[in-house]
């Protein structure tokens, strides 16, 4: 099945526009709480939009998962520009997009990917491409100020902010709040240097996790 939705006719008014970001974020907590099957009218409930008006952005259900993907890498793009900018210190720009793209949820989103979505889609593959950009900016100033332990590569920080963010059995949190948040800041401490202690193997870059994780 198709993941596109239909080309708009005309730039999306700015309640259309606020309608579609309600639905996606909506989106984004139903999958992380109940899977990429949660119901369909359960996520238009939650935006606050009728099922006509979900139909209306996204004809089914993939073009939605699709699209959710599409949003979550923009908002973690954004997040890291905005860390980039707004710090003057590498390693609190980096600890400020970690911390902050915890709030995206992204260990609970991964299962998405077995839902139709095409990976190598040129849409999703320019986002993918953007966020580890970014990520790799602020791997390489933090790396050049001497406070990042050398053997940490881009790829060990997706994955940790990844599994530091599933959604704990029991629970309906999604990895989100002061936990997923007390986890990630114990894991960036022992980021910092002086390392102590010698990690085995070496370290891993967003390049060699391409093909084995969700990215």
């Amino acid at each position: 099945m198709s993941t596109t939705s239909p080309a708009p006719r005309t730039r999306l008014r700015a309640d259309a526009v606020r309608n579609r970001e309600r639905i996606l974020a909506a989106a984004r907590e139903a999958i992380v709480e109940h899977g990429p099957l949660a119901p369909l009218d359960e996520i238009a409930r939650r935006a606050g939009v009728g099922n006509a008006t979900l139909y209306r952005h996204f004809p089914d259900r993939e073009s939605l998962l699709f699209h959710v993907l599409l949003y979550v890498n923009q908002r973690i793009i954004e997040r890291a520009q905005a860390a980039l900018e707004a710090e003057h210190d590498p390693f609190e720009a980096l600890r400020r997009m970690v911390l902050d793209s915890s709030e995206e949820r992204i260990g609970g989103l991964c299962p998405m990917l077995g839902f139709g979505i095409d990976p190598e889609d040129p849409r999703l593959v320019a986002s993918r491409e953007r966020m580890h950009q970014v990520t790799q900016q602020l791997i390489d100033r933090a790396h050049e100020s001497g406070q990042l332990r050398r053997d940490i590569g881009s790829g060990d920080l997706l994955v940790a902010v990844a599994l530091l963010t599933l959604p704990v059995p029991g629970t309906r949190s999604g990895g989100a709040g002061t936990t997923a948040r007390r986890n990630l800041q114990i894991f960036l401490d022992g980021l910092r240097t002086p390392a102590r202690s010698e990690l085995p193997g070496k370290a891993t870059s967003l390049e060699d996790l391409k093909d084995e994780f969700c990215s």
